[in-house]
């Protein structure tokens, strides 16, 4: 089986998966109500680290300016800017969940929204908020959690993936997804992660749709929020053709995103941010290479698919009784259970420095031998 399409008012899948449409899965579960004082957090993918001073200083500096209502204009330029589009084309957001809620609020004429799991649940959570009909397509895991385009009903009018997905870590390839747009259709691509994938000899963000203008419908959900450490400060943006964009700004609050979130979007626009973001992926993708060989050493326990980002999940039968363990021993990881598509026994783990994860990797495995 490569994907299995489920309506928003079926039973459970026979499989791993503990919902296949209905409300049985908690759409609201996020990581960070995982982690708790004490414990080491393996379970929110976004980087600890404090800001570099080219992003602080303008967040800083920006609060000299609070009594003054917030001008979107140079942020959207900048970001503009950097995916070569004009500012027509990009709507800044208070954090890319925003954009999900903009999408389920001004697009109420849609007959078939569609959503492919399993994925990050906001976009669900926000159409079904909105009073849609969702239907789910369920990838695979035998199959690395791929894409196959036809497995998309031809009808749907509006579909939505991530790339790479939170929380399968797979990076599906550009032409896939591009097959998918078509008029009459809203193809929405979640890259709230795309800043976190490289590959060899490949500039920039390999499979990334950001910069591309020739498809209809197209959709694209950023995030400033995962590499940067910036969850608090809610800045995100979409890329999409300006027409469509106007329709999501109309439901939109005034001034919805703030002044220092707007000096944010402008500093991690420019050259400098660029390069500083292939930097940091590129040490991400050693640690995360880290962690996979060390979970592969431990008895049980399958990484799923080949990650492509900040985290990985694992498949191991128990997984939902090995975190409870792990957080009486220190540790947060991310419960499976709440995504679409997986079940108890999937684990998601967010990357760390080598240091952190040999330390988790020594617990986990005194555990498992337990």
């Amino acid at each position: 089986m490569h994907a299995q399409l489920t309506g928003a008012a079926t039973g459970p899948d026979p499989a791993d998966a503990p919902d296949a449409g209905d409300d049985s899965v908690d759409l609201g579960h996020h990581g960070d109500v995982e982690v708790g004082e004490g414990l080491v957090d393996l379970a929110v993918n976004v980087r600890r680290d404090p800001p570099p001073r080219w992003l602080a200083e303008p967040i800083a500096a920006s609060l000299a300016d609070l009594a003054a209502y917030p001008d979107p204009g140079p942020a959207r330029a900048a970001v503009a800017a950097r995916h070569g589009r004009p500012p027509a084309e990009v709507l800044l957001t208070a954090g890319a969940a925003e954009g999900f809620v903009l999408l389920a609020q001004a697009l109420r004429g849609i007959r078939r929204p569609v959503v492919v799991h399993p994925q990050f649940t906001e976009p669900e959570a926000a159409l079904r908020a909105a009073g849609h009909t969702v239907q789910r397509v369920l990838l695979d895991p035998a199959d690395g959690f791929r894409l196959h385009p036809d497995r998309i009903p031809a009808d749907a009018d509006l579909v939505m993936i991530g790339n790479p997905t939170n929380p399968t870590a797979v990076l599906h390839p550009a032409a896939d997804l591009a097959a998918l747009a078509r008029p009459g259709r809203v193809l929405v691509v979640d890259e709230a992660f795309a800043d976190t994938t490289v590959a060899p000899d490949v500039p920039g963000e390999p499979e990334s749709l950001a910069a591309r203008r020739d498809l209809p419908g197209l959709l694209v959900v950023r995030s400033l929020t995962k590499t940067w450490g910036l969850a608090g400060l809610r800045i995100g943006y979409l890329l999409g053709e300006a027409a469509l964009l106007r329709r999501l700004a109309t439901v939109q609050p005034l001034w919805a995103v703030s002044t220092p979130a707007l000096a944010a979007a402008t500093a991690c626009a420019g050259p400098e941010a660029v390069r500083a973001e292939r930097a940091i992926a590129a040490r991400l993708a050693a640690d995360r290479d880290h962690l996979v060989t060390r979970l592969s050493t431990l008895p049980g326990v399958r990484v799923a698919g080949r990650p492509a980002s900040a985290f990985v999940l694992i498949h191991r039968p128990g997984a939902d009784r090995l975190r409870d363990e792990l957080r009486r021993r220190g540790w947060a990881v991310r419960r499976g259970d709440t995504f679409p598509g997986l079940g108890p026994d999937w684990l998601r783990i967010a990357v760390r420095d080598r240091a952190t994860t040999d330390a988790f990797v020594t617990v986990l495995a005194e555990i498992l031998e337990a």
